[in-house]
């Protein structure tokens, strides 16, 4: 089998987060429950398919700290926390060559009745 580098898909789907994002002071004082899913396509080594080893691949725990970490950053727009979740798996996950992540968040309030509001970014290195 030749086990040249090669190319996957890591995702880690929905991690949820109490957070303190949004336009209205109410959003930032209270907070709510955000969802947030990180996909990257990553450069796997030979060293991960043959000999099991994690430093051949990206460690999808990495991409939950930088979530968590990001999330605590009180912002008003779920696109510039998206961004600056996506830049930080870039600049800490030198096997990432995209990454994309997806943003949700329960009970916006738009004075109507939906399931939430999402934002999704893609950066490529």
């Amino acid at each position: 089998m030749n086990l040249s580098n090669r190319q996957i898909e890591i995702a880690v789907n929905r991690i949820k987060v109490y957070a303190y994002h949004g336009c209205h002071p109410q959003e930032r004082t209270v907070g709510g429950d955000f969802y947030v899913t990180v996909s990257a396509l990553v450069d796997v080594e030979p060293s991960a398919w043959r000999d099991d080893q994690l430093e051949g691949t990206a460690d999808y725990s990495r991409f939950v700290s930088i979530t968590r970490r990001e999330m605590a950053v009180p912002s008003k727009l779920l696109e510039h926390v998206a961004a600056r979740i996506a830049s930080s798996v870039l600049d800490e996950c030198p096997s990432v060559q995209k990454v994309c992540v997806t943003i949700e968040k329960e009970n916006p309030p738009l004075g109507v009745l939906c399931d939430g509001v999402s934002v999704k970014i893609e950066q490529t290195r």
